[in-house]
């Protein structure tokens, strides 16, 4: 599985969607979407600032995400930003292999 987070502020369609259905079941339908994607939503968040809906979820693939995010922002009434997140396990496993880098000019 992969995780992610995931950044999102609502356009004006979206804010007047999210009044019009609440917090509750905005995350509901998040979760659904998310479930039949083959993964799982581990942190849903509303927040104030630069992002309205914070979530940390974890997926399949990075291709699966594509097709969520893609889903997502057609819609129109959601602008995202997403990271790819590294467990701390997935970095030791990292520092274990060898890279060949010779930096430039050198």
């Amino acid at each position: 599985m992969a995780k992610y987070l995931i950044q999102a502020s609502y356009t004006a369609e979206g804010v007047k969607g999210l009044v019009k259905e609440g917090g509750s079941k905005r995350k509901k339908a998040v979760e659904r979407m998310i479930k039949k994607l083959g993964g799982k939503v581990e942190a849903f968040y509303f927040a104030f600032g630069d992002s309205d809906v914070i979530l940390i979820v974890d997926v399949p693939d990075h291709q699966t995400m594509t097709a969520f995010l893609l889903a997502v922002g057609q819609s129109g009434a959601v602008r995202s930003t997403t990271t790819v997140l590294i467990t701390t396990e997935q970095v030791d496993k990292a520092v274990q292999r060898t890279v060949d880098y010779r930096p430039p000019g050198k």
